[in-house]
């Protein structure tokens, strides 16, 4: 039962946008930019309308191009991690031969950030290939989420030369900009590099206004508009369109909002009456295609009208060779934005919400949510985010639906109980746990009696309750909350035909397996595991309760039963792990470790090993330890019984670093300490030899290694320094293998003797 299908992703996003016949060549520039291809990083910085787009599409269709070109534009709603490496990762997967998929597929398997997984695999992919690219990210600037620059230092930093990124935006992106440029490994291009040059400024003046200049006017106007692009083309259009050049060339002076004062009145004034209607009144959309526009204001023909734009240079661009999507000029739009809000401020409303009904017919869930909320509309947002949760879930979105829910005002989402619940579904379906509580804790006064539904549980009580097991085993282990709340969750989640009948019952298992009322919990897990599949629920649903009943029959020693399942279950992980490579969700993992265990009772050492190593493997880039721990306890247990205790003492220090760091259930530390005792406690926790650094620690790692000192546990770590626990478990396992250590107590030990602390 994997995700049937991922989100839509639309492919304009990611083509290089096609030269327009009036953009001036700029031979100058396209030589800094093909020199700084030795460096990691170039950024191409500058306000609006200075060319940075047109300048990096001219270049990467240069035929003198070394290297292959791969291009995303961004927007606002691509200030999500997992949105947008989905967008980068897929476009790489596209133009760059010897890429396996892996990386992309890393991102489909829910509860990981980018950088744990699919960046180190992207970076090793890299590193193999024989063939040079360059990754172009356009409009930067319009990323704030601190996961997506922490993802990018993460690929900067052990960036292959395979590859080479290319940042464009507004302002300085969020990197070490100062680090990369003390080593030689940043190029840039700024405003002043991207001025037009007088001759450059007469051919577009002369391309755009279809009439020769002399060079007393291309250099008073060069010296107006202080080479910039965006004024040089107003006034090439508004000379165009004059019957007194001159004079409208004079009158072009001032600071940009002159001239935007004088674009709007002027050049939009000027259009016909057809032509600025359909501009002022979608004005407020990223993009255009004729059947939007057509849809959101009710009449034909738009997609003729804005061919015809293009071709006249009017600032609005083609994003694709068909001719199907356009944008307008950024600057452009402000100055459209201005005739439309004080003529009728309703309109903006309509437009936006009648785009989000077009997007959401043709299943663009996010992009229709988004748009909801960029109207204002924050019910109706709210609505299709409580409707569309399984929709998400289906496609691996979890991580777009929680960013929605962020974009959301805190007012409108605290006092939505539905809404709150929802979105603690999806974060604990992401393995955000710590996150769920403030969103548990809001909504729990607010549930009242009237029987209100979520889509997919029976009721709203029966949702909550679950959820609150999951939060309080996980981040408190707190074994009788959890099992108090659990046990409520299964009395009110009584349709069998919802897929939380399934849910409570597999929590209520879990909790009574980790209480040590094993055979209480197995018929509870059988029903769970039996509507899953009637139900065919996402494989992050149905696997979930196939994985602890396999670990309760594996508990109990029901031999044949755990094997029935295994056989039942086995198309649908094999399925799974098909799709999400080698990143699983963590019911992959304990179903991993059943069939360890299992191959061990059979005699089979090296077939347990095998499986018990891919478990854990699988299990590490998770927030959820009690997979990780079984798996490392199993195997821990087979590498004693084929007397290979060094190998048992490796497998028990990472699982008493678990313990020892984070809230971990009572029944896994028995767990633990029952193996540590067949090993010899005193052999497991011998130091280990210290060595030399070798590599240079990132300001990141350097971070992370100083909050180590503390006793802190990694969740607090994460949330002192903005970072999720998958994350700083990623960092914290650089660190160890940088300073040559297992535990944290060496990597201090270790940090302190080479004077990093």
């Amino acid at each position: 039962m994997p995700s049937r299908r991922e989100a839509p992703l639309i492919a304009v996003k990611q083509a290089i946008p096609p030269v327009r016949p009036a953009a001036v060549p700029r031979p100058r520039l396209h030589a800094v930019l093909h020199a700084g291809l030795d460096a990691r990083l170039t950024v191409v910085v500058a306000p609006a309308g200075w060319g940075k787009t047109t300048l990096l599409s001219q270049w990467a269709q240069d035929p003198a191009m070394p290297r292959g070109v791969t291009w995303v534009s961004l927007d606002e709603g691509d200030d999500d991690p997992v949105r947008f490496w989905t967008y980068v990762l897929t476009a790489l997967d596209r133009d760059v031969a010897g890429l396996t998929g892996a990386p992309l597929a890393s991102l489909l398997a829910p509860g990981l950030d980018p950088v744990d997984l699919a960046l180190p695999t992207l970076l090793n992919e890299l590193t193999a290939l024989d063939t040079e690219h360059v990754l172009v990210l356009d409009d930067y600037h319009l990323l704030d989420h601190q996961g997506i620059h922490e993802g990018m230092e993460f690929l900067l930093t052990y960036l292959p030369t395979a590859l080479r990124v290319v940042i464009a935006g507004r302002a300085d992106p969020q990197l070490p900009l100062a680090r990369l440029r003390a080593r030689g490994e940043l190029t840039e291009l700024r405003a002043v590099d991207l001025r037009f040059t007088v001759e450059e400024g007469t051919a577009l003046l002369t391309a755009v206004g279809d009439t020769d200049f002399d060079r007393a006017t291309t250099t008073m106007l060069c010296e107006h508009t202080e080479g910039w692009a965006a004024g040089l083309q107003l006034a090439a259009l508004t000379i165009r369109g004059s019957p007194h050049p001159a004079a409208a060339a004079a009158a072009l002076q001032g600071d940009d909002r002159h001239i935007l004062d004088y674009l709007s009145d002027e050049v939009v004034g000027g259009l016909p009456a057809e032509h600025r209607d359909l501009l002022v009144r979608t004005s407020v959309l990223e993009r255009l295609s004729g059947a939007l526009c057509d849809e959101v204001l009710d009449r034909v023909s738009s997609a003729a009208i804005l061919d015809a734009l293009a071709r006249a240079d009017l600032f609005v661009v083609p994003l694709d060779s068909r001719g199907e999507w356009y944008r307008c000029h950024r600057l452009f739009r402000d100055a459209l934005l201005r005739r439309l809000e004080p003529s009728d401020p309703a309109e903006a409303y309509r437009v936006l919400v009648r785009a989000a009904d077009w997007f959401l017919a043709r299943d663009y869930v996010v992009e229709a949510v988004g748009l909801r909320i960029r109207a204002g509309d924050e019910d109706g947002a709210a609505e299709l985010l409580c409707s569309k949760v399984p929709v998400f879930l289906e496609r691996g979105a979890l991580s777009a639906y929680l960013h929605l829910g962020r974009r959301l005002s805190a007012s409108r989402v605290l006092h939505d109980p539905r809404l709150c619940v929802s979105l603690a579904w999806a974060a604990g379906l992401s393995g955000q746990f710590a996150r769920m509580g403030p969103w548990l804790e809001a909504a729990e006064p607010l549930i009242g009696d009237d029987g209100s539904e979520l889509d997919g549980w029976h009721t709203l009580r029966g949702a909550w309750a679950t959820l609150r097991a999951v939060e309080v085993s996980v981040v408190r282990a707190d074994a009788e909350a959890a099992l108090a709340a659990a046990t409520l969750a299964v009395e009110l989640e009584s349709d069998p035909m919802v897929a939380g009948y399934a849910v409570a019952r597999t929590v209520l298992g879990a909790m009574l397996s980790f209480a040590g009322r094993t055979a209480e919990a197995i018929p509870f897990l059988e029903d769970a595991w039996h509507r899953a599949r009637a139900l065919d629920l996402p494989a992050l649903l149905g696997l979930q309760a196939a994985s602890i009943l396999a670990a309760a029959l594996s508990e109990t020693a029901q031999v044949h039963r755990l094997r029935r399942l295994l056989a039942e279950v086995a198309p649908a992980v094999q399925a799974a792990e098909d799709l999400w490579g080698t990143v699983t969700a963590p019911g992959i993992v304990r179903l991993r470790t059943a069939e360890g265990q299992l191959a061990h009772r059979d005699g089979d050492l090296g077939t347990a090993r095998t499986k018990l190593r891919h478990a854990a493997e699988l299990a590490r880039p998770y927030g959820e330890t009690p997979a990780l721990l079984a798996a490392l306890i199993a195997l821990a247990g087979v590498e004693l019984d084929d007397r290979d205790r060094a190998a048992a003492r490796t497998a028990l220090l990472e699982a008493r670093e678990i313990v020892d760091t984070e809230p971990v259930l009572p029944h896994f530390v028995r767990l633990l300490e029952a193996m540590e005792r067949r090993a010899g406690r005193g052999a497991v926790r011998v130091a280990r030899r210290t060595g030399v650094l070798i590599e240079e620690l990132t300001d990141r790692e350097q971070a992370v290694l100083r909050a180590l000192t503390s006793d802190a546990t990694q969740r607090e770590i994460g949330a002192a320094l903005y970072l999720s626990i998958n994350t700083v478990k990623g960092y914290t396992k650089v660190l160890y293998r940088k300073l040559g250590v297992v535990t944290r107590q060496d990597a201090v030990r270790q940090a302190r003797a080479l004077g990093l602390i």
